[in-house]
């Protein structure tokens, strides 16, 4: 092992539970062990992907989010036995491999409970209401501590919780944590005072305007996450260990307005001198740890950074809070491994929170420990299967219902929580299969036909691998995409894959008898109707090197278009966006952590960003648009970037030998052609 690691392999203490490294595995929804969004149930997937961490050398185990109540069917948790029986039974397995668990408990998500444009209808037509109500209540779902603004729509409003249903859920954390105790769990974390989920808006001024004992005062606004802590240790045990997910600064200006790094403003919820004075409060109060980043879900990008964000961005603030508790303190957001391992062997940190890497490669700490660092599948933080709840203006959460359902997945590792679906099988009837392409797409499925012992051969056009994915990770911030591109490009050589390059395929006739995957991507959507459209520079072709002048229209602001943008401004050149739409990053499958950053960002730097409006003509220096009012609109610049999108570009159609993955078949993102090209791999 690498020396300067060493420190993230040393043992600790939380209470009187060690915990054998300092890697943690911080929580995410959909890894929970008792399922949820159904009936309540021990959830299988979740347990199989915690075992499958814990054997790899992760030392402490958080999944979750697990809420007390479930929002779906409104059943406490701590009424179905047979979930902890189950868990009881599974224990002993999982402590074989020398981890610690702590199950996460949460009382919802109040004010940020996210609203489906089905959950408004549900909600403002009185009939399907009540009807709804026994499945669905929101009234009970979304409650806050006082009247506020949905965080997702309007239509969906906050009511303010009684003193009863906040004493019911003091109960209820309690007996769940007694529950879990007695299945063997090692400890529990309260999801209380962290990213604006329900027990932080308690301790938020900008949400909490009570005037009882839960409200006003720093003592009442935290008094619900103190009375929890209180009841699991009555209940439980003063040895029992509690930690707590805890946000240090909110980063938040306001309802629905964040605050981004290095950006002038003023906190409207928990700054450092009152999180100084918090964290002593909590600690005192019995909470054996701290669980830490930064954010609200109003500065959502703080507890999920997008690839936007800086790495450890939330370590300088988690190392301060520190100086005032006696607890350990777990640092989670972007962590570089090695930045850990010096906190941690200076003292400034006691441990290292890792949630998305672990989907993208379960064994990742292992390979960590044995110097196989370039084998790590590298999360690339798109949050696209992850936790891609979205979200633009004037539109509740628009992504699929199946990724509502189904968080925990990974754009680019197929099998992470699909097991069922995605899992390599060994072929009976090894083939030679030809790939048309050697982007992602095509080099998914040539990983996967290979190790099912089939004999994959890639045929590239040009004269090395990669596609539209080297344009796509060509910007200065998009290193981790870089660093995915790498990992294929070595399963390629390390699995011996055949490649022809520069090799351009027009005809499937010298295939003939053979199966064939086509991942030829996407064309360019060209603007021919627009006088000028000549001028303009293709995104693409931008990003595979075409200078730019100083002062350039990007015409699409799409996240395509976004991201150009955003590395035109850090060059330090002058975008300006042209978007015929009514939004910025108006597309389904787009994290609202990721979108509203690039929103955000904009703003705050004024770069200029023309909405509703259409490209009429290219001049020299200009571009002529039209407003939505027909108002002719001239935009001065040096270049013109066209982002209008992209249409397939198959080779040929799909038959019962024929494959069409990625782009050439339908365009989508990452995640669609990662999937798709493992799928059609296992159809051979």
């Amino acid at each position: 092992m690498e020396q300067r690691l060493e420190p993230l392999f040393t043992p600790w203490k939380i209470g009187n539970c060690e915990i054998k490294n300092r890697i943690v595995l911080t929580s995410m929804g959909g890894t929970n062990l008792l399922g949820w969004m159904e009936v309540n149930h021990f959830d299988k997937a979740g347990a199989r992907f915690i075992m499958e961490v814990a054997k790899n050398n992760c030392g402490l185990v958080l999944p979750g989010c697990q809420p007390v109540y479930n929002p779906m069917y409104g059943k406490w948790l701590y009424k179905n036995e047979k979930m902890y029986q189950d868990l009881a039974k599974w224990m002993p397995e999982f402590h074989k491999t020398g981890a610690k668990l702590f199950v996460q408990l949460t009382a919802g998500f109040g004010r940020s409970f996210t609203i489906s444009s089905m959950m408004e209808t549900l909600y403002t037509n009185k009939a399907l209401r009540v009807l709804a109500k026994p499945v669905m209540d929101l009234d009970k779902i979304t409650a806050a501590p006082s009247p506020s603004p949905n965080r997702w729509s309007d239509k969906v409003p906050s009511r303010e919780m009684t003193v009863e249903e906040i004493e019911e859920f003091i109960t209820a954390f309690g007996k769940t944590a007694k529950l879990l105790k007695d299945a063997g769990v090692d400890g529990v974390e309260i999801h209380a005072v962290h990213e604006g989920y329900l027990l932080d808006q308690f301790t938020l001024k900008y949400v909490n305007k009570r005037t009882d004992e839960y409200g006003g005062s720093f003592e009442n606004r935290y008094r619900f996450a103190v009375e929890i802590v209180k009841e699991i240790k009555k209940v439980c045990g003063k040895d029992f260990p509690v930690s707590l997910r805890y946000s240090v600064e909110s980063k938040t200006k306001g309802f629905r307005e964040g605050a981004l790094p290095g950006e002038e403003y003023v906190e409207a919820g928990r700054d450092m001198a009152e999180s100084e004075k918090a964290v002593k409060y909590l600690q005192d109060a019995g909470y054996d740890m701290l669980n830490c980043d930064n954010g609200t879900y109003d500065a959502w990008y703080w507890a999920h950074p997008p690839i936007y964000m800086p790495e450890n961005c939330n370590l300088e603030d988690v190392e301060h809070i520190r100086k005032f508790v006696d607890i350990p303190v777990v640092c989670a957001g972007r962590m570089d491994p090695r930045v850990a391992a010096d906190a941690i062997r200076d003292g400034r940190l006691d441990g290292a929170g890792f949630a998305r890497q672990f989907l993208a490669d379960q064994e990742w700490v292992t390979k960590l420990m044995n110097g196989q660092e370039d084998n790590i599948r590298p999360c690339i933080l798109c949050h696209n299967g992850c936790f891609n709840m979205c979200h633009y203006k004037g539109v509740p959460n628009d992504q699929a219902l199946s990724d509502s359902l189904h968080l925990a997945r990974c754009a680019v590792n197929a099998e992470t929580m699909q097991w069922d679906k995605h899992k390599l099988i060994k072929t009976a009837s090894p083939k030679k299969v030809h790939i048309i392409g050697g982007g992602i797409g095509g080099m998914e499925a040539a990983r996967v036909l290979k190790l099912r012992g089939h004999e994959p051969v890639i045929h590239e056009k040009k004269g090395e691998l990669g596609g539209t994915f080297i344009a796509a990770s060509a910007e200065s911030y998009k290193g981790k995409l870089r660093d995915l591109l790498t990992w294929y490009k070595k399963q390629m050589k390390d699995l011996h894959i055949e490649i022809h390059y520069n090799e351009e395929i027009r005809s499937l006739e010298m295939f003939a008898g053979s199966p064939v995957i086509i991942a030829t991507g996407s064309v360019a959507r060209v603007l021919k109707k627009v006088p000028g459209h000549e001028k303009m520079v293709e995104a693409c072709e931008y990003l595979t090197g075409t200078p730019v002048g100083e002062k350039v229209a990007v015409v699409g602001g799409g996240l395509t278009g976004c991201e150009i943008a955003y590395e035109l401004a850090l060059q330090g050149k002058k975008p300006v966006i042209v978007e015929m739409k009514d939004d910025l990053i108006a597309q389904t499958g787009v994290c609202l952590a990721n979108s509203s950053y690039l929103r955000e960002w904009f703003a705050w730097q004024k770069v200029p960003v023309y909405l509703k409006t259409t490209l009429q003509s290219v001049e020299d220096g200009k571009i002529i648009c039209k407003d939505e009012t027909g108002k002719e609109i001239t935009i001065p610049c040096d270049s013109v970037i066209s982002s209008a999108g992209y249409l397939p570009n198959p080779l040929a159609e799909e038959s019962r030998k024929v494959h069409l993955v990625g782009d050439c078949r339908q365009v989508g993102n990452l995640r669609s052609v990662i999937w798709r090209a493992y799928e059609a791999a296992m159809k051979i």
